[in-house]
């Protein structure tokens, strides 16, 4: 009689990277970003950040579909099907009317899917300047063909929100400049950037120069310099100021006379 061995398979975690979200975590509070990307402490969405999540899920599943079948039907279906699949703790935080409907609405105000020919949805790049920086981000669509500049391709990236004011336009911004730097870097064109923001129905359409994106890497390279000071010890600081009243680990703060929970440790090293 023969036995088969029992193969257990044990995923390694992977080496750290800079994306979009903890890169704005850093410059705005050191302790934050270790919290996120480094403890990986749970935390529970707002209900807008759900919703977002929830209309991104729906707009990807509908750009899935052949280009006909891309009517507001079909999303309004799809967004029954997504909001099924979310656990009762989710659903509860969206409330009766999680306001998914109005914000697909003023998606089909914002442009006709139909006629959308898109080369990924949801797509993972991945990218190393040349001092080794890492950087990882997820497109939320990319687009080819007329009206993407003279390489003939368009991020595009949705926003849940409103457009930005000046006060807010940094940290947006810095989002979509990572992601062109992303593409220049693996596929070595520069994209034109198209941000839809579905809560006051705006389209924003950018064309970065190639000298801005050489700039906005050397930001990049000083970020993860900083980083890879902090890791070794976790000395992560804090950077009081009003978001603190907005963060989700305002109790595990020593700014707030908080105690963060032990550290540990760099990833991989």
């Amino acid at each position: 009689m023969s036995t088969e061995a029992e193969v257990t398979t044990v995923e390694t975690p992977r080496p750290p990277a800079l994306s979009p979200s903890r890169a704005v975590d850093f410059r705005r509070c050191a302790l934050l970003y270790r919290f996120r990307a480094v403890d990986r402490l749970p935390e529970t969405p707002s209900p807008g950040a759900l919703r977002g999540t929830v209309v991104h899920a729906v707009l990807e599943r509908l750009h899935a579909l052949e280009p006909g079948d891309r009517r507001p039907d079909a999303a309004r279906a799809l967004a029954q099907d997504v909001l099924g699949e979310l656990d009762a703790d989710d659903r509860a935080l969206l409330g009766e009317e999680p306001g998914v409907d109005a914000l697909l609405a003023r998606y089909f105000a914002l442009e006709d899917p139909r006629g959308v020919v898109s080369e990924a949805r949801e797509l993972r790049v991945e990218a190393e300047l040349p001092d080794g920086t890492p950087l990882r981000g997820h497109l939320d669509r990319l687009d080819v063909g007329p009206g993407g500049g003279p390489n003939g391709l368009t991020v595009v990236d949705y926003k849940s929100g409103r457009s930005p004011s000046l006060r807010t336009e940094g940290p947006m911004m810095f989002g979509v400049r990572f992601y062109a730097l992303l593409l220049a870097r693996t596929r070595g064109v520069v994209p034109t950037l198209r941000l839809l923001h579905l809560a006051d129905t705006t389209s924003l359409t950018l064309r970065p120069r190639a000298d801005e994106l050489e700039r906005f890497a050397g930001v990049l390279r000083a970020v993860w310099a900083a980083i890879l000071r902090a890791a070794p010890t976790g000395d992560f600081r804090p950077n009081p100021g009003p978001g603190c009243a907005f963060c989700a680990f305002k109790p595990l703060c020593p700014a707030w006379d908080g105690t963060p929970p032990d550290y540990p440790g760099w990833p991989g090293g």
